[in-house]
């Protein structure tokens, strides 16, 4: 990929801001034990620090795509970075545990900018045939990150304490902010957009319901009305948004993107991959630490060279994607992905911890196969104009199928094991868990066959717009 130094630079920046952005989605989950115990706080209240962020992060992504349109590329980022520094700033220095949530909420408001901003500079900066290969770049912020999360997090928790989690992250993204400040240039042109008021209002209901909803899935009886009520709420005032989109004339979200086949494919596939990833990567170190017993650091070890394979491989990927296309190289991902997850599938209580290093390692080698040709294949299936409201309808299904796919995951873990349990009572705690973690890599390894069923609905080369 031939790119000018005013392309580098502005790609540089924006991969650091949203390379924190999403590392901080994963950041916490090690750190959690820790906090409960120095705030004395509950593990329901203790999720907060992880399903607060996602939800504020995807409740602003449609909101991104006014913001977008509005502002210059310019001051959207450096108002972005802003409010990431001062939530990073606010969580490291927090006195208490209401403090602390604060400063997260402040920084997923910022983050959640950063993936739809990026991925409009891309496909504004980059010709279609280059796109794939700027895209594979980007892989490094949104694929390695939150690989990268838990492994970092387990050696910071282990040696110093959770509140370096966000002592090493403000220095950087103060110093990306000044980056940006003195180097970043605008791209595209601004458009006199009216705010869409009603929708901004809807959409924030619908999605943070949603979310919610299924954040509380993997931990709460799906009976509850926290789980079932805030779906249900979700899904109505979620449909009340896209009536309103339709019908309005200035809508906030375009929904003529979904006219378009192959991007309708590629967010389908993408589904299921999430939902088939995102649950299947919380199993491993569950299995890690609730079957076998090892510490979080000694399971963040285990998934380190899956998330090393992601960084080197992320840009190659895009290669591969600008001569080849997505059909045949997301089917071959696909399939890696099904067969480390088989792999995963087969662990047991003695077997070798390599096994499980390999399994996610031919998993991670899969996925960075996958997701950004996919999402690649998506965006280049839109005309310029619509890659805007194409990237925040992209990122926030993901979001969704990503929370739906840890929730149900998590129950199917869950009620398996409980099943095994009462069939099997004279059987220990760790071979009753065993089984459901096997159950449920099983299923994700089934879903990933599904998606890879789907592939056969793209078009061997999306024809550039």
């Amino acid at each position: 990929m031939n790119i000018t130094q005013k392309q580098k630079t502005i790609l540089i920046i924006l991969v650091i801001g949203t390379f924190l952005g999403f590392l901080n989605q994963t950041l916490m989950n090690v750190a959690l034990p820790d906090i409960m115990r120095e705030f004395h706080i509950s593990t329901d209240l203790g999720q907060w620090m992880t399903n607060g962020y996602m939800l504020v992060n995807g409740v602003m992504v449609p909101l991104t795509v006014f913001l977008i349109q509005r502002l210059t590329t310019r001051t959207l980022y450096l108002t972005a970075a802003g409010l990431f520094a001062v939530g990073t700033v606010t969580a490291g220095f927090a006195p208490t545990f209401d403090v602390l949530i604060i400063g997260r909420m402040i920084q997923a408001m910022g983050a959640g900018v950063f993936g739809p901003l990026m991925n409009v500079v891309v496909m504004n900066l980059f010709s279609p045939n280059e796109r794939g290969s700027a895209m594979g770049t980007i892989g490094l912020a949104l694929n390695f990150a939150p690989a990268l999360g838990p492994s970092l997090s387990g050696l910071v928790v282990t040696n110093l304490s959770w509140r370096f989690l966000f002592y090493l992250v403000a220095p950087l993204i103060i110093a990306n902010f000044i980056l940006a400040y003195f180097l970043l240039q605008n791209i595209g042109q601004q458009k006199r957009l009216k705010f869409d008021f009603i929708g901004v209002v809807l959409s924030s209901i619908g999605l943070g319901s949603l979310l919610y909803g299924f954040s509380n899935a993997g931990a709460t009886p799906w009976n509850e009305f926290t789980v079932w009520g805030f779906v249900l709420i979700g899904i109505i005032v979620t449909s009340l948004f896209i009536w309103h989109q339709y019908t309005t004339k200035g809508p906030l979200l375009n929904m003529s993107v979904f006219k378009y086949r192959q991007f309708n494919v590629a967010v389908l596939i993408n589904v299921v991959l999430m939902i088939a990833m995102y649950g299947g990567a919380l199993m491993l170190p569950l299995y890690m630490q609730n079957v076998r017993g090892t510490t979080a650091f000694q399971s963040g070890l285990v998934l380190f060279p899956g998330a090393l394979v992601t960084a080197f491989l992320s840009p190659w990927s895009g290669r591969l994607y600008d001569r080849y296309g997505a059909k045949y190289l997301t089917l071959v991902g696909i399939m890696i992905t099904a067969f480390g997850t088989f792999i995963l599938a087969s662990l047991t209580l003695t077997t070798s911890l390599w096994l499980a290093v390999l399994g996610q390692f031919v998993r991670q080698l899969g996925l960075v196969l996958v997701l950004m040709p996919i999402q690649t294949e998506a965006f280049n299936a839109l005309p310029l104009t619509l890659i805007p409201d194409g990237s925040a309808m992209f990122t926030t299904i993901r979001q969704l199928a990503a929370s739906f796919g840890t929730a149900a995951l998590v129950t199917i873990m869950t009620k398996s094991a409980l099943n095994y349990g009462h069939k099997h009572a004279h059987l220990s705690a760790e071979i009753v868990d065993l089984h459901g973690v096997q159950v449920t890599f099983l299923t994700a390894a089934f879903l990933m066959l599904v998606a890879a069923s789907l592939t056969s609905l793209l078009k061997l080369k999306t024809r550039a717009t």
